[in-house]
This record gives C-alpha cells, sequence and structure tokens, in this order.
C-alpha cells in the first residue's frame, strides 16, 4: 500500500492544517492543553497506569505525536507510573521527519522526547514499525496504513483508547462501525476511552459497539467532549499477566538466541545461554560478513512483508548500537539486486513501481549508475536498497550479549542431551544427567539442532548446508556496495570480502568443496563480469556453515506444539531463518520476547500467525479431516 505522508500546511490563525481532510490537527486553544484535558484527562490518567506493571494505549491518529508525547511527559514525571509503557497508533498519512521537527519546535518543554522520537522515526513504509524509547520502558508501536486494517492487525489488550482523527464530517472512516468495534475487540475490563467529538453518530456507533459514554466538559472553546468504557458485560479481552519470575534457558548462542536474550534482558530478565561450542557466533551465524536487506516480490506476499519489517527493524537496532558505541561491524553502505537480462531489469522496475516504497529504501537504478555506485561496469541495473548493507553476523552475536552482561550467565561447550520439566521449571541436561540450567521458561534457538529435542521432534526443520567463498580485498576496492544476482558479494571487510553462496538442503558434508567454490565463483562472475580473473578457487578461503529451514521458507517463532490445540507449557522454539537471519533475527527476538510477555506484538496478526510453529499442526490436522471426509 502507497503511504503518502502528510503536506505541513498550516490554518491563517496558526494552527497545523490538512489541505487534504480540510481539517486542524488539533484545537486553535492549544494542542498540549486538548492531550491533557481530553485524552489524559478524560482516561484519568496518570491515575490509572499506577501501580501496574504495563499499561497499553491505542490510539486512531497519530498525527503530530502530541498526544503520545503529552502522555510520555506524564508518564516519567509519575513516581507510581506503570513498569512500561505501550502506545500503539495508526496513521494513513504520516508526517516526514523534517516536517515533525518544525512542529515540535512549539513545545520546547517537550523537545528532549521529541528528539528521542524523531531520531527513530520510521520511513513511510506501510505497516507496522516498534520504537524503543527512554531506554525501553516506553514501546511506541505505529502502524502506517488504512486505521481499519491496522486495528485488525493489532494483537495486544488495550487498558485506554484515545480516538483523535479529522472530524466525522471530514473523515468518517476514523469514526466508522468498524472501527469501533475492532477497538472493542482490544478492550480489556476496565478499558475506559475518550475524545473530542460529540457527534451523535459517533456516540451511537461506541454504544452499539459496547462502549458506555458520557458527556464531559470539554477543552478551551469547545464546550463538551466525550469519555467512556467498554461495558461490565462485553466479552473483554483477558490481558495476559506478568511473568511471575522474569529467568529463562537459551539454547543456543547463535543470531536467534543472542536476538531474544538481548530482548528478553532489556525488558528485565535474567538467561541462562548454553551452547556446545566455544563462543558465539560458531555455527551458522558464523560468517565474516552477510547481507542484511528486504526481499520484494510483485504482490507483496508474507514473506516480502516479514523481511522488510525484519530488516528495517534489525537496521534500527543495529544503528542505535552503534552510535552508542557497541563493538559491532555493519555498514550501511547500500545493496544492489541486479537483473540478469533486460527482461528481468523490467519485471524489478514493475516490482518497484508497484509496491511505491520510499526511495530510501527501495528503488530503481540503471547499469550506468549502478556501476557508478557499485565502482565496477555491470550490463544491467535493477533494485537499490541505499539504507542496507553488510553485518558481521557474530559480532552482532556478541553486541547482543554485552548489552546486559549483568543478566546473562553464560555456558560455553556444553553439550545438552536433553530437556525435561520438572515441576514448574525446564531443566537443561547434560548426557549424565546433570541440569546445566533451569528456569520457568526455555527457548530453543539450537538451529538445526532442534528435532534433536524430543518435545521438538515434530516441529519441521531441515538444515541447508550453505558453503561461501572467502577472497582477499584491498580497502576501497570495488564492489563498494553488497551487489547480489543469484549469489551475492560484499565489499571489503578487515582485508576480505564475501562471496556466495550454495544452499544444499539435506547435505551433511562439513567440509568446504572444491565445486562449491566453482561455483560461488561462476556466480560472482555473472555478478560482475571481469571480476574473477586471476582467482584461483583452490586457494580462495571458505565457510561451511548449516542453515536451519522450514517447509515454507518462514521462520518459526512460539511455543513448541504438542498437537494442533496445545502447546509445552512455558517451551519456545525460534529457529527457520534459512538464508534470512540477520533480516529476521532482530524482529523475532522482539516477537518472542511479547509474546513471552504477554505484551503488544511488534508486527501484524497475520504475520505473526504465519511464523507460528503451531501452523504446520494445524494444516496436517486440516489434511487428517480432509482425507477422512474424501474417504
Amino acid at each position: 500500500m502507497l503511504i503518502q505522508p502528510a503536506t505541513l500546511q498550516f490554518a491563517p490563525d496558526g494552527t497545523p492544517y490538512s489541505g487534504l481532510f480540510d481539517d486542524v490537527y488539533h484545537s486553535a486553544d492549544g494542542g498540549l492543553g486538548q492531550a491533557r484535558h481530553v485524552f489524559l484527562g478524560g482516561n484519568d490518567l496518570p491515575e490509572r497506569w499506577r501501580g501496574r506493571d504495563r499499561f497499553v494505549i491505542v490510539e486512531t491518529g497519530f498525527g503530530l505525536g502530541l498526544n503520545f508525547l503529552a502522555t510520555w511527559a506524564a508518564w516519567r514525571e509519575d513516581a507510581a507510573r506503570s513498569r512500561v509503557l505501550h502506545f500503539i497508533s495508526c496513521e494513513l498519512h504520516p508526517f516526514r521527519v523534517d516536517d515533525l521537527a518544525r512542529l515540535h519546535a512549539n513545545w520546547p518543554e517537550l523537545a528532549p522526547l521529541a528528539a528521542q522520537l524523531r531520531a527513530q522515526w520510521p520511513v513511510p513504509a506501510s505497516g507496522m514499525h516498534r520504537l524503543h524509547l527512554d531506554e525501553g520502558r516506553v514501546c511506541l508501536t505505529l502502524y502506517f496504513g488504512d486505521v481499519r486494517e491496522g486495528l485488525a492487525q493489532v494483537d495486544a489488550s488495550a487498558d485506554a483508547f484515545f480516538l483523535d482523527g479529522f472530524s466525522p464530517a471530514k473523515n468518517p472512516v476514523m469514526w466508522s462501525a468498524r472501527v469501533f468495534h475492532l477497538l472493542s475487540r482490544l478492550a480489556t475490563p476496565g478499558a475506559t476511552l475518550s475524545t473530542w467529538s460529540v457527534a451523535g453518530e459517533v456516540r451511537e456507533g461506541l454504544r452499539r459497539a459496547r462502549f458506555i459514554v458520557e458527556k464531559a466538559p470539554g477543552f478551551g472553546g469547545k464546550r463538551q467532549m466525550l469519555r467512556g468504557a467498554i461495558h461490565p458485560e462485553a466479552r473483554a479481552r483477558q490481558p495476559s499477566p506478568p511473568p511471575a519470575l522474569r529467568q529463562a534457558v537459551i539454547i543456543g548462542a547463535g543470531a536467534a538466541g543472542t536476538a531474544v536474550c538481548e530482548r528478553l534482558c532489556a525488558r528485565g530478565w535474567d538467561l541462562d545461554i548454553i551452547d556446545s561450542a566455544d563462543g558465539t557466533g560458531r555455527g551458522a551465524s558464523g560468517n565474516h560478513a552477510g547481507v542484511l536487506r528486504p526481499q520484494p516480490s510483485f504482490d507483496d506476499n508474507r514473506m516480502s512483508r516479514i523481511t522488510r519489517a525484519g530488516a528495517l527493524y534489525a537496521w534500527q537496532r543495529i544503528n542505535e548500537a552503534l552510535a552508542s558505541g557497541a563493538k559491532l561491524r555493519a555498514a550501511a553502505c547500500g545493496v544492489f539486486h541486479l537483473a540478469r537480462d533486460a527482461e528481468q531489469e523490467m519485471k524489478m522496475r514493475a516490482v518497484v513501481e508497484r509496491l511505491a516504497l520510499p526511495e530510501e529504501l527501495l528503488r530503481q537504478a540503471d547499469g550506468t549508475e549502478a556501476s557508478d555506485i557499485i565502482g565496477w561496469r555491470v550490463p544491467y541495473g535493477g533494485w537499490h536498497f541505499p539504507g542496507c548493507g553488510w553485518v558481521q553476523p557474530p559480532s552482532l552475536c556478541a553486541a547482543n550479549l554485552a548489552k546486559f552482561p549483568e543478566r546473562v550467565r553464560m555456558h560455553w561447550s556444553c553439550l545438552v542431551a536433553g530437556i525435561e520439566r520438572r515441576g514448574e521449571c525446564w531443566h537443561a541436561l547434560a548426557a549424565d544427567g546433570r541440569t546445566i540450567a533451569s528456569a520457568p521458561v526455555m527457548i530453543l534457538a539450537a538451529g538445526t539442532g532442534l528435532p534433536g529435542f524430543a518435545q521438538a521432534k515434530d516441529v519441521p526443520v531441515f538444515s541447508a548446508r550453505g558453503q561461501v567463498s572467502v577472497l582477499p580485498a584491498v580497502t576501497g576496492s570495488a564492489p563498494r556496495a553488497v551487489v547480489c544476482q543469484g549469489g551475492y558479494v560484499t565489499p571489503e571487510v578487515d582485508g576480505l570480502r564475501c562471496a556466495g553462496s550454495s544452499f544444499d538442503v539435506g547435505d551433511p558434508d562439513p567440509a568446504p568443496r572444491l565445486t562449491d567454490q566453482q561455483a560461488n565463483l561462476a556466480k560472482l562472475e555473472s555478478i560482475l563480469p571481469g571480476y574473477t580473473k586471476g582467482l584461483d578457487a583452490v586457494t580462495l578461503g571458505a565457510r561451511v556453515g548449516f542453515r536451519p529451514v522450514s517447509p515454507d521458507r518462514l521462520p518459526l517463532v512460539g511455543p513448541v506444539p504438542i498437537d494442533a490445540q496445545s502447546c509445552h507449557p512455558g517451551l519456545y522454539v525460534l529457529s527457520g531463518f534459512g538464508a534470512r537471519g540477520l533480516a529476521w533475527a532482530a524482529l523475532t527476538g522482539e516477537l518472542l520476547a511479547s509474546r513471552i510477555e504477554g505484551e503488544p506484538l511488534p508486527l501484524e496478526r497475520e504475520l505473526a500467525d504465519a511464523m507460528d510453529p503451531k501452523r504446520f499442526f494445524i494444516h496436517r490436522n486440516r489434511k487428517r479431516i480432509t482425507d477422512k471426509t474424501i474417504i
């Protein structure tokens, strides 16, 4: 879906104004005063979040972000505030970050918070974007797109609703029956709402959606506003209680295990991590450099949407880590995916035009421009991802573990022979039956070793052998960007560059093979014609890794199923990344941490369900029913 950013305009009195909807963004009597009176006061805040573990607010229009900033400021100032604050908002026409800076300048008292918000402001691409603010204590989840589609995809238990859109006469979609019923679906028992609108159709629509509403004194020149609560007899959504004990065992210290480790530690968890190697990133996450970018498709399928969301979130986290001085090796040097021929170049251009994503995320480049940026003559152009690049996976894993060292206990060179649940805890067992570590929650992030655990033997994961060739490289030499086309080649990283790679499912051979080196060089020659002259496959370095792959090539993120209806309590899996570990690790780590905590999910419900391991068990169950019906 094309996201058209808002155009910055002002009414004659200086109030921010939308020409598209012919309405102002907030009261002429003051946006901050309106936010505090209508939305905070109308939901009895800050009183209602006091003493809570978490508090969740859902808003129907983000606009300038003033309601969010006012809420965040009030939360910070309250000594009895909830442990964490979640704020979820939908916006079809987000402002550009430069326009937000101009608007936010009108409220200098909010300047430090507004600067944090703008520093993480996402590109205007459709879908969900999660921002971690205030050292992770405030979580803003933005949905860029139609509010009806966004609310239908939100997976959260909401304590309060801010209904803030342009007037019902100007933008009736924001005040439709569907929106009100979607809000009701998210409401917890006792959830409240408030809005500046007292229109009759709004009051009636909310009543039909099982909200009890009443008029209250309005703000400024507006005599009345509306406040309300979910009906006591409505089928309200029961929120998940916070974990009684924030402790977990993670088996596997690769990209998956360390990503969810960092996300749980940020939430106050203490972790034991067990790995059979003597350090992090020794398995599939051990390559010298890997590619981190989206994977577009003409129909923008689930794979593409998950990969785009994952790449955006991963680069957000990487850039934040680099800014903080983390010892992480990564560079957003740009990535090119080049066409093989003129016909494919035309098809790739059609994808770019259809998706209409922001140019800073995806654009089409012709062969001349691509050659200039890459530093090597290429015959055809293709996709250019300007904000993407390469990452060194072992350094990423190490940076994840180094973020909260006081919360992580490592168990290196430990082989887990099995796992067992005793009482309320899962135990990771050594071959002699000794408990290596135990906790109420266990996460299996063991890559291709997942089927070796009896409880997960039916979760379908296959091993795909990948051989990467390692070439000597001179600083500044071509290519100066990552280049892909059937295979890939990276820029110089510490005197080396990577090219590859093979992808052979079910091949257990751990030794580098000359035939694979030759195949990698053939791919490289196809990507950069003439580049392999003088390179000898016999003398090049190589590395072999084994990547876990699911049957539908999507990740496995969630509880380990027993069957189509039930799961092992407290046992989770994070695997199935295949060749997209860098693009998926950070987001799926956040997704799994959110599921374990019972928090709002960081991406659309449809996409989260597409990664749930139970999907294969449900499919098998449906197939058995269908087979019986046919018989």
